[in-house]
């Protein structure tokens, strides 16, 4: 897919703000697209139904096993992403899309006994997007402002896809069952013109490469040397990570009902206003560590963000118990909190920990494996609320998750901060 246009010439000679901004609309449109195949089930409810007579929902039987799929995927993307030539990449972003439609048609016309089945085919296509991405991004002098903008995709694609989805099926009549492919085809034309302007990046400038260390494709010797070398301070980041997939995840795939539990059910662009407000406190936070230049204090500020976002989920959860916000409010502030915790991982954290450290390795490789485990984390969440806890609503036990989570991750996170503080100031100081 990738062809040698002038519009590439164009970006290696254009001023920096030029670039910046094609570069964030590119991806942003490219994973604004790749929620519409993988997020609008999730605005239908299946309400009533149960996986093969037991007693897990029909919804959470698809959740889990289009979970399962995007998990799989994330572990084989730990190789298959770190080490992906340049010049592939767009062509795997078509094809894996182009398989998580197919999918999705396939959902409309099996049997509910084998709709799961789909979502799992479905899940597996779309688990190496988000690193593919990230591979035309990462290692730039601009890097957090781009994957800040792109963070923000997924957050607003998500309540879009939604409404999208509910309008199908209120509106136009799109059944259940049918609602999730129409949807991605609705968005198949343009995300393959997003891929193919993203394709059109020049790679990281040798001015890039100076400021955030050479972002090369990692062989296996590598990525075994990078986690050793972190693992006492890779441990219990990717525990909170872990947390922080399962309660966001949570909150996503059952808004419907939480928000209906908050009587908000019938409200019209209910997840787009709500996910909007969420979007723009994350990209404006993350945006401005962009102005930091050292990459020390950088990470430092990447920890107070997550720091931030973990203590906001308890603190919100506290106020609205109280009494004193309303239930849009509350979804609003524990959305910006688990996203300030969640999307540093997926972009800044990582990149800013290897140019402090001087580590060759990719941030990419670092996100996938955290994915990975996120995924497994956010199965056994959902689990474990259909069999461990069913007689408590979705909405009281995203209360108590909210509180758990809140304390153990603010804990678990300043140790990590002067875990890698420690690091990187060794690292300075051998340079």
């Amino acid at each position: 897919m990738s062809l040698a246009h002038p519009l590439r010439g164009f970006l290696t000679r254009a001023p920096r703000w030029v670039f910046v901004v094609y570069a964030m609309a590119a991806s942003f449109a490219t994973y604004f697209g790749m929620y519409a195949f993988r997020k609008p089930f999730a605005a239908a409810t299946f309400e009533g139904e149960t996986f093969f007579g037991t007693g897990v929902e029909l919804k959470t039987a698809f959740v889990i096993t289009q979970v399962l799929g995007y998990t799989l995927s994330k572990y084989a993307g730990i190789k298959v992403v770190s080490e992906i030539a340049a010049n592939r990449r767009a062509m795997a972003l078509a094809g894996l899309v182009t398989l998580a439609e197919l999918a999705l048609v396939a959902f409309g016309l099996l049997p509910d006994s084998l709709m799961s089945a789909a979502l799992f085919v479905n899940g597996l296509a779309l688990g190496m997007i988000w690193g593919l991405v990230v591979r035309y991004l990462e290692g730039r002098g601009s890097s957090e402002l781009l994957l800040a903008g792109l963070s923000t995709s997924f957050i607003v694609a998500s309540g879009v896809v939604k409404d999208v989805g509910r309008w199908m099926m209120h509106d136009v009549g799109v059944s259940e069952a049918w609602m999730p492919a129409a949807t991605g085809a609705l968005f198949f034309p343009t995300f393959l013109l997003s891929v193919w302007l993203l394709d059109q990046l020049p790679e990281p400038s040798a001015e890039d490469i100076a400021a955030r260390v050479e972002r090369r494709p990692m062989n296996r010797a590598e990525r075994r040397a990078f986690l050793s070398r972190f693992a006492l301070g890779l441990v219990p980041l990717f525990g909170v990570y872990i947390a922080s997939t399962a309660f966001r995840d949570f909150r996503d795939n059952y808004g419907v009902e939480i928000f209906g539990s908050l009587g908000y059910e019938t409200e019209p662009g209910l997840f787009t206003r709500s996910e909007i407000w969420v979007a723009f406190g994350v990209l404006t936070v993350l945006a401005a560590l962009n102005l930091v230049r050292d990459n020390r204090r950088g990470l430092a500020g990447a920890f107070a963000v997550m720091v931030g976002g973990a203590g906001l989920i308890g603190v919100s959860t506290g106020l609205l118990d109280a009494g004193l916000i309303d239930g849009m409010t509350w979804m609003i502030l524990v959305g910006l909190g688990s996203y300030l915790v969640y999307v540093p991982f997926n972009t800044v954290l990582f990149d800013r920990m290897i140019a402090a450290t001087r580590v060759q390795a990719t941030a990419v490789f670092a996100i996938y494996i955290a994915d990975a485990l996120g995924y497994t984390g956010s199965v056994a969440a959902q689990l474990y609320k259909d069999l461990g806890d069913p007689t408590t609503t979705h909405l009281g036990f995203f209360r108590g998750f909210a509180y758990g989570f809140s304390s153990l991750g603010v804990v678990c996170l300043l140790a990590c901060l002067a875990y890698f503080w420690r690091r990187s100031e060794a690292a300075t100081a051998q340079s």
